[in-house]
């Protein structure tokens, strides 16, 4: 992570209308520290708004982890973009000590996989230390580009 006049991302990003992305064409997350306060690009902000609407229920508040689902604030450290993708469509399983932890498949989940790429945004956020555990406001983000919108409108259909 580096940090440029109050702002953190990951090395290498840039803006593409509003999206950050890194050389390799994975996203990333952009936040910002203005006059005190924490400000988010937009789909970090609404993969923050997604993971506490599809996955705060089993992962924790934060991505924290709970007794049954492990802190993914903790996985994204080690858990590359395209890793991740796969285990959110398709499940996982694990077996620790004779009892089973399933992931369920969200791959047919239009909720979950229109958003993808913004709930690994903010759980990666969370993972560098960009963005810290918390509630961040509505008013906490930049606007939401027009790509964002046409996205969601062709997955959606």
């Amino acid at each position: 992570m580096v940090e440029i006049d109050g702002c953190f991302t990951q090395e290498g990003a840039k803006d593409e209308n509003g999206k950050w992305m890194l050389p390799d064409g994975s996203p990333t997350f952009h936040v910002c520290k203005k006059n005190g306060t924490l400000v988010t690009d937009w789909y970090t902000y609404n993969g923050f708004r997604r993971y506490h609407a599809e996955c705060h229920v089993c992962h924790g508040p934060n991505g924290l982890g709970s007794t049954y689902a492990p802190a993914l604030a903790d996985s994204l450290k080690t858990i590359p973009y395209g890793e991740f993708l796969a285990i959110v469509a398709s499940g996982r399983t694990r077996d620790e000590a004779g009892t089973k932890f399933v992931m369920p498949a969200f791959g047919d989940n239009p909720n979950v996989m229109c958003f993808i790429d913004d709930l690994y945004l903010y759980l990666k956020a969370r993972a560098e230390g960009a963005l810290p555990a918390g509630q961040l406001g509505g008013r906490n983000r930049d606007p939401k580009p027009q790509q964002a919108r046409d996205a969601e409108d062709e997955c959606f259909k």
